[in-house]
């Protein structure tokens, strides 16, 4: 028992096989999102969860993954899943899945620029706000896109209604997620306005 402590303390894992002999299991080493570690760092998690995380939940799998998931443009994309996560807006049936989630997004050497190109082509057109604030968060994650250039490029694809009225308003929202929360509201009310003038219309 004392060696199994002072391995998990020094980084290892230590399983024990029927006959009592010890197997060591590397854990991860950081992922920072480069594209060329993406198929080594998957390999290792599930080899980790298998052999030591088995009877962990979904959720504390997935937790012990994102532990590992850090440093430069990731660190971006990890804050955006968690808060996806603790707000229910996404759920994953498995370790593997979210694994074949983190391959989809960090795989290929394009993915930047790919990110870019479809941030630049994204229009609100009929989505709420809510769905386009979902998607535009889901392509600007590996577009490498902050600050200011990511609210222009938000304020450049939505409905042009909400837009003018963020833009003109008294106090302007200062950072992305000021800019979505307004953005929703303002497009709730908006929705809800023409609906009561189709209502009343009628």
């Amino acid at each position: 028992m004392q060696a199994q402590i002072l391995a998990l303390l020094e980084g290892r894992a230590v399983v024990r096989s029927r006959g009592g002999e010890a197997t060591k299991v590397a854990k991860s080493q950081i992922f920072d999102g480069t594209s060329l570690k993406v198929l080594g760092f998957i390999s290792v998690c599930k080899l980790y969860i298998r052999m030591k995380l088995r009877e962990k939940s979904v959720e504390g799998q997935i937790q012990w993954i994102l532990s590992y998931v850090q440093r430069g443009v990731v660190d971006i994309w990890k804050e955006n899943v968690l808060e996806d996560l603790e707000a229910e807006e996404v759920k994953y049936k498995s370790a593997r899945k979210f694994l074949m989630e983190i391959k989809k997004e960090f795989r290929r050497g394009d993915e930047e620029l790919v990110k870019v190109t479809e941030l630049k082509r994204m229009e609100q057109e009929e989505q709420s706000m809510e769905e386009f604030v979902q998607d535009f968060k889901r392509v600007a994650r590996g577009s490498r896109y902050k600050g200011h250039l990511l609210i222009e490029e938000f304020k450049r694809g939505m409905n042009g209604v909400i837009r003018r009225k963020l833009i003109e308003a008294e106090n302007q929202p200062s950072s992305i997620e000021q800019w979505f929360k307004r953005a929703i509201v303002l497009d709730q009310n908006w929705r809800e306005s023409r609906r009561e003038g189709e209502r009343l219309k009628g």
